[in-house]
Parts: C-alpha cells; structure tokens; sequence
C-alpha cells in the first residue's frame, strides 16, 4: 500500500504525511514542472506540464489498495475502478455510492459556465477541513490494511 497526491492542488500535505508516517506508509505526491515541492519524508515525481499529465501518471502508479489523495472527481473515479481508495484533500471520502453524483455535478457545472453562468466558487480551508482529512485517512489505511 502507498498514498498517491495529486501534488499540483493539495492542501494537507503535512497531515497526509503525518499520517503515513505514523503507519509507515509510502508517499508519492506528483506534480507538474510548473510546481516546485520538496519533502522530507514522501517521494516527489515533477512529470511535463501538459493537460491532465498529472493525472494519467498517478492512475498509471495507482494499484489496488492504495489510497489516492485528490480534489479530481475524474481521477478519484479511475482510483475507484481501480480498487484503490480515493479522498479529498479536505477529507471526503469518495466511494461507489457517492462518485457518480459528484462526476454528474461537475458535468452540469462545466455545461454551466460554457453558457455563461457562474458556478460557486472554493470555500477557504478550515479546521474541520483539515480534521476530516486526518481522521478520514487514518480511516482508510486501516480498512486499506485489513
């Protein structure tokens, strides 16, 4: 098992590792050229700045059982297919009862702005924010272990 982050849109980075560390667990955290990140602890892979190059190279490294760390509906459904577990920076979990519905959300929001509406922006980071994604992922390396 390793924990793979979307690197180029993560928040938490520090909780992600805190928690890896505590079980021992590798982190892979990628990100595109455009992004300079260091760690003392996870591995980090620059990959080209091209259209979702990011993405295809977490999918490519994920495996069942991993846990995938991304604020991507569309790579946390691949991560699903896949077998892997997928959470949001700001802890969501996403599974088979709820991706459809986000990935159908998205659909009609982008449908939205391309006809010139204005869609709700990101709310800041919270507290609540980050406690829900340590204790979400927390959640998930034990039911990733069993």
């Amino acid at each position: 098992m390793k924990i793979l982050v979307d690197g180029d849109a993560c928040p938490g980075r520090q909780l992600i590792e805190k928690a890896a560390k505590e079980d021992s667990i590798p982190v892979i955290i990628l990100c595109d050229i455009n992004h300079y990140i260091t760690s003392d602890y996870s591995e980090v892979i620059c990959v080209d700045a091209g259209f979702q190059s990011v993405d295809v190279s977490l999918i490519n490294k994920a495996s069942k059982g991993d846990i995938v760390v991304t604020g991507d509906f569309g790579v946390a459904a691949m991560a699903l297919g896949k077998g892997a577990y997928a959470i949001s920076g700001k802890g969501f979990v996403y599974d088979d009862s709820n991706i459809d519905k986000l990935l159908f959300e998205r659909h009609i929001a982008a449908k939205a702005r391309r006809a010139g509406n204005r869609t709700s922006t990101i709310k800041k980071r919270t507290t609540e924010d980050d406690d829900r994604l340590y204790k979400n992922l927390k959640f998930l390396i034990s039911k990733a272990r069993k």
